[in-house]
C-alpha cells in the first residue's frame, strides 16, 4: 500500500469518526436531566473554547484570537451563525425525536448552496435544485403529522439549525477561509458570553448538578471540539463528494445511539421522509463527484 493510499485511508476514517462524535449529540441531550438549553450551550460553549483555543495555538504557532481577527466579518457571521445553530439543534431534540431534528439538520448542504446562489451568485447545477425539490419532498413527509405544540417547534428548531449551519458555511466561503477552527472557537467565545446574559436574565443558575454539568462539558471537547480536529484533518485527502457522504453518518447514527442505549423509537414518517432526504443529498453529491480525484492538500 503507497504513502498516498494510506493517507486516503486515513482521510476517510477521520471524517467518519468525526461523524460518529457529532452524532452523539441527542444522546447526550437526552442524559442530561435538568438543565435547560441555555445552560447546556453555557457549559458546552466555555468548554469549546478552551479545547479549541489550546489546539488552535498549537497547531497554527499564532494567537488564536489573531487568527480569528484576521477573519473579519465573515468570521464574525460565521460565529454567531454557529451559535444560533446549536442553540436551534439543542432545542430541537428537547421538543421533538433525535432521530426527527437530526434528519432535518441534514438539510443544511442543501440550503447552503441557494444561499450561496442568492448571496455569493454562485451557480447551482440542475441536479443540486432537483436534490432541493426531492428534500423538500421529503421534509414535508416529515413533518406532516407535526404542526402543533412541541413538535412544531421542536422542527422549527431543527430547520433553523439547518439554516444556521448554512449561514456558517455560505460566510466561510464568503471571507476564503481554510479552516474552520478559528470560526468555531469564536462562535464558542460568543455561546458563552451570550448564554451567560441569557441563563442571568432569567435568573437560572450557571452552576449546575454534577452529571448535567460533567456531561455539557464533554459534548463541547469531545463531541464538537474533537470531531471538528479529525474532520479538518481527515477532510485534507477527500473529495467534497465523499465528505458529504461521510458527514451523513451523524445523521444516521444520532438515532441509532437514542434506539440502543434509550429506546427511542423513530415514527414511521420520521424514516419515509428522512430517507426521501438522505438520498437526496447522497444523489446531489454522487453527481457532483469529479472523476479525477483532486490531490490532497499538503
Amino acid at each position: 500500500m503507497t504513502a498516498t493510499t494510506e493517507r486516503d485511508l486515513s482521510g476517510y476514517l477521520l471524517v467518519f469518526m468525526a461523524g460518529v462524535l457529532w452524532s452523539t449529540v441527542g444522546l447526550g441531550i437526552r442524559l442530561i436531566e435538568d438543565a435547560a438549553v441555555w445552560q447546556i450551550l453555557f457549559y458546552r460553549s466555555l468548554a469549546m473554547s478552551v479545547f479549541l483555543y489550546v489546539v488552535v495555538r498549537l497547531r497554527s504557532g499564532r494567537a488564536p484570537l489573531v487568527r480569528i481577527a484576521a477573519m473579519g466579518w465573515p468570521g464574525v457571521i460565521a460565529g454567531t451563525a454557529l451559535v444560533a445553530a446549536y442553540t436551534g439543534g439543542i432545542a430541537a431534540i428537547q421538543s421533538t425525536s433525535v432521530a426527527n431534528a437530526m434528519m432535518l439538520f441534514a438539510a443544511a448542504p442543501l440550503i447552503a448552496a441557494v444561499l450561496g446562489r442568492v448571496i455569493l451568485g454562485e451557480s447551482v447545477r440542475p441536479a443540486t435544485w432537483i436534490a432541493i425539490a426531492v428534500a423538500a419532498c421529503g421534509i414535508a413527509v416529515m413533518v406532516w403529522d407535526k404542526t402543533s405544540g412541541a413538535a412544531l417547534r421542536g422542527n422549527l428548531a431543527a430547520l433553523g439549525s439547518a439554516l444556521g449551519f448554512a449561514v456558517f458555511t455560505v460566510a466561510l466561503r464568503r471571507g476564503r477561509a481554510v479552516e474552520m477552527m478559528p470560526a468555531v472557537l469564536l462562535s464558542g467565545l460568543i455561546g458563552t458570553v451570550v448564554m451567560t446574559v441569557i441563563c442571568l436574565s432569567l435568573g437560572l443558575s450557571l452552576s449546575l448538578i454534577p452529571r448535567d454539568a460533567g456531561i455539557a462539558t464533554a459534548m463541547g471537547v469531545f463531541q464538537v471540539g474533537a470531531g471538528l480536529i479529525l474532520y479538518t484533518i481527515g477532510s485534507r485527502s477527500v473529495p467534497a463528494a465523499e465528505l458529504t457522504l461521510l458527514s451523513m453518518s451523524e445523521v444516521v447514527l444520532g438515532p441509532v445511539w437514542v434506539w440502543l442505549f434509550l429506546g427511542e423509537r423513530a415514527e414511521p414518517t420520521t424514516l419515509v421522509g428522512g430517507a426521501i432526504l438522505l438520498a437526496a443529498i447522497a444523489g446531489n453529491a454522487l453527481s457532483g463527484a469529479r472523476r479525477k480525484r483532486p490531490p490532497p492538500i499538503p
